[in-house]
C-alpha cells in the first residue's frame, strides 16, 4: 500500500499525542515507529492535533530525520493527523 492510497485511517496503527509536550511526543513517536517496524506495519497514523502547530512541526522535523521513514504527509481529510510510510 502506498501513502496516497490511504482513504480510511481507522484500520491503521495510531498514536494519539494529545496532551503531550514536544519532547515526550518525540520520544513516543520514535518508540511507536520502532514498534511498528518490528510488527511489519508499513503505514501508520500519528495524531498530533491542530492547535498552534508546534507539535506538528516537532513531529514532522523528527520524521524528516528518521532513516526508517520513507514518506509522510498530512491526512487529506484531517490536518491534525500525519500518515507515515515506514521502511520495513
Amino acid at each position: 500500500m502506498e501513502i496516497n492510497d490511504v482513504i480510511f485511517i481507522d484500520s491503521l496503527p495510531t498514536l494519539d499525542l494529545h496532551g503531550y509536550d514536544r519532547a515526550t511526543a518525540n520520544v513516543k513517536t520514535l518508540e511507536f515507529i520502532k514498534d511498528n517496524i518490528v510488527l511489519k506495519n508499513d503505514i501508520i497514523c500519528i495524531i498530533h492535533g491542530i492547535g498552534s502547530g508546534a507539535l506538528k512541526q516537532e513531529i514532522h522535523s523528527s520524521l524528516r530525520k528518521n532513516n526508517n521513514v520513507l514518506d509522510f504527509k498530512l491526512f487529506y481529510n484531517n490536518n491534525g493527523c500525519t500518515i507515515v510510510k515506514l521502511k520495513i
